[in-house]
């Protein structure tokens, strides 16, 4: 049974393995019209031999319509030799083959046998090498496909080695001897060649494989290394792989193209309130709100943290970009469902042109930041394109940088105060420190400005903690209920060795801890809510105190007041310009107040420049106050006559 098993399998198609299957094929489509042409050739040579010693039948009729059947074959093969055929027709074609190799091996093999008794011992010796050379030509062309090679080998051998055997001449059977041995050696040679070319095609195929295995971790490598996992966009790598592309492309192919920075104002909050799941829900939003806006040449990427880039690969007019910019802000600016609840983002979006901005991908990408850093100060939620202004600030900005990296801070910084008054006590009780910078080449330069760019470049701990000293050592010397109010940067107490070293610094001083107020915006507490609480607790428990500056003007929320350790809030100044004429402004001061009192929180109105808005702010019920109506801010040798002429309280100020 298994041996009658491996006769069928070897006398069969390989139906099973398509891939063996296509390569037979494709090899019969180059080889088969070859053997044609042999059988052709050949057996019009031993006719023409025979025409004058054999009939007309077996000389010119029988070999005619052989021949006429292998060139009808060798046609059909020569045209189907590129036509790619499904396995299901594959398969049908070989089977053919295989049928057709038995017939065309009787029908040749009967003539020659027919032919055999015809002519002198040459013309039978044609015939025999006739028989053996087509045979072996025919069967090399078969070898891809086991069963019709044997098929071919098997009707040829066993009939003509009968034939001669039969003749009883000695000559003759040991040809047919000869003839059965080479036979045999053939079927060997087709046995291990069939092998030999199924391993191969077997081998190709594992070799496709594993290549389209290792280009599929090529392609996840790929992915890994270029998307980002979060959001299904380009990540950072990506973004600016394209950006030295196209920067490299442009010089040769003119034009130019643009990019665009945006940021999302508010996630932060988004972060701290609900938690960082939920802030991952709203970066798959954007993801997929700003997939949607793409289109061809336009390539949005996720740059890190809440931080996005977009990529015009044309470069496109100013009015196109701000109607460009305005879509994405105003597709961003749609609420987000997060835990149940809606949250409100907005996004900002810096624009600069290549090679207008710059000539570089830094350069370009660093311009696009500057744009995007100018819409955040006054513009956010709107698009904004790099300008010339932008590059004048951009070189002050360097400038001063730069000479803040190389200034003597102890010799260039200095101080002012500006006075906190208790209406009731009709006192100054405190003395707010504002830092100040005059540099021989800049000249007087504004806090707002150095104290920007000292963030911007790590500088801040520098000229933190100059200012604090110079404040404490000023302190010192004040009466002893007058407390000293001392403004802190984000990076002040990004960590805890930073805030600690705050602590040490107050402790070192001489000055009570209690009588230190340190100031912090709503903008630094949101860039990072628990390392905020952490360093803002270590600071009260030290005995400081710790005030929320500039309230209603950044991401408020009650949260932070609830959950953070202040003792004091400070209104902006914004609300007070309008609140003797507008009725929203004092309703807001006054809900400020009443949630100060409830909290048992102190609260200071700074911005207070005429009596009309103290009367006001007094009436609904404020009791510390501060602005110009009383005192602008004042250098430290200002202090004392301040006191004596304006309150009083000279004659226990130390000089």
């Amino acid at each position: 049974m298994v041996r009658l098993a491996r006769l069928r399998e070897a006398l069969s198609v390989a139906e099973g393995d398509p891939e063996l299957v296509r390569s037979q094929l494709q090899a019969f489509g180059r080889q088969i019209p070859l053997l044609y042409f042999i059988l052709i050739v050949n057996t019009m040579a031993v006719a023409v031999t025979h025409l004058g010693s054999a009939p007309a039948w077996l000389s010119i009729y029988f070999p005619g319509a052989l021949c006429a059947l292998c060139v009808i074959r060798c046609v059909r093969w020569w045209r189907i030799r590129h036509r790619p055929l499904t396995h299901d027709k594959a398969v049908p074609e070989l089977r053919k083959l295989i049928w057709l190799a038995g017939i065309f091996a009787v029908a040749f093999s009967s003539w020659s046998l027919l032919l055999f008794p015809y002519g002198s011992a040459y013309e039978q010796a044609q015939v025999a090498f006739y028989m053996a050379t087509t045979l072996v030509g025919c069967v090399f062309c078969l070898m891809h496909l086991r069963a019709a090679a044997l098929l071919l080998l098997s009707i040829v051998i066993l009939s003509f080695s009968t034939y001669l055997v039969s003749t009883r001449s000695p000559v003759f059977i040991a040809m047919a001897i000869d003839m059965t041995l080479v036979g045999v050696a053939l079927a060997f040679i087709i046995e291990l060649y069939y092998r030999t070319f199924a391993g191969v095609v077997h081998a190709q195929r594992e070799l496709q494989v594993s290549q389209e295995k290792t280009q599929r971790l090529s392609d996840d490598n790929f992915r890994l290394a270029s998307i980002d996992s979060l959001t299904d966009l380009p990540n950072r790598r990506s973004f600016f792989a394209s950006l030295r592309a196209l920067s490299e492309q442009t010089p040769a192919a003119g034009g130019g193209f643009n990019v665009g920075l945006i940021d999302l104002d508010g996630f932060k909050q988004v972060n701290d309130i609900y938690g960082h799941a939920s802030g991952d829900l709203v970066l798959q939003e954007v993801g997929m709100r700003l997939l949607a806006l793409a289109e061809p040449g336009i390539f949005f990427a996720r740059l890190g943290g809440d931080e996005f880039g977009v990529l015009a690969q044309h470069k496109l007019p100013n009015e196109t970009l701000v109607e460009l910019g305005e879509r994405i802000c105003e597709t961003l600016g749609q609420p987000y469902r997060v835990a149940g609840n809606v949250a409100e983002l907005t996004g900002t979006i810096g624009w600069a042109a290549f090679p207008e901005a710059g000539t570089t991908v830094q350069q370009v990408f660093e311009r696009a930041d500057a744009a995007l850093y100018v819409g955040k100060e006054g513009r956010r939620g709107t698009p904004v394109i790099f300008s010339t202004e932008h590059e004048t600030r951009i070189r002050r900005s360097s400038l001063v940088a730069q000479e803040l990296r190389h200034a003597d801070l102890e010799s260039e910084l200095f101080l002012e105060f500006q006075p906190i008054y208790d209406v009731l006590t009709q006192r100054t009780i405190g003395m707010e420190a504002l830092g100040r910078w005059h540099n021989a080449r800049l000249g007087a330069v504004r806090p707002e400005e150095f104290i920007r760019i000292a963030e911007r470049t790590d500088l801040i701990l520098r000229v933190t903690e100059v200012l604090l000293r110079k404040a404490l050592d000023e302190a010192s010397r004040w009466p002893s209920d007058l407390y000293l109010s001392f403004n802190l940067s984000a990076i002040d107490i990004s960590t805890s060795p930073r805030a600690r070293r705050l602590v040490d610094i107050v402790l070192g001083s001489g000055v009570p801890a209690h009588h230190v107020n340190f100031e912090i915006t709503e903008t630094a507490v949101t860039r990072d809510f628990e390392q905020a609480h952490c360093s803002l607790t270590m600071i009260k428990q030290a005995g400081c105190r710790v005030s929320l500056d500039d309230f209603g003007t950044g991401y408020s929320s009650l949260s932070y007041v609830h959950r953070l350790p202040f003792d004091t809030i400070k209104i902006d100044r914004s609300f007070m310009t309008d609140v003797d004429s507008n009725s929203a402004s004092k309703k807001i001061v006054k809900s400020v107040l009443d949630l100060c009192r409830n909290l048992g929180l102190e609260c200071i109105v700074e911005g207070l420049e005429t009596s009309s808005q103290a009367d006001v702010v007094k009436a609904l019920g404020a009791r510390a106050l501060q602005g110009y109506l009383f005192g602008r801010p004042m250098r430290a040798s200002a202090v004392p006559a301040y006191l004596q002429t304006m309150l009083g309280q000279g004659d226990v100020v130390e000089t």
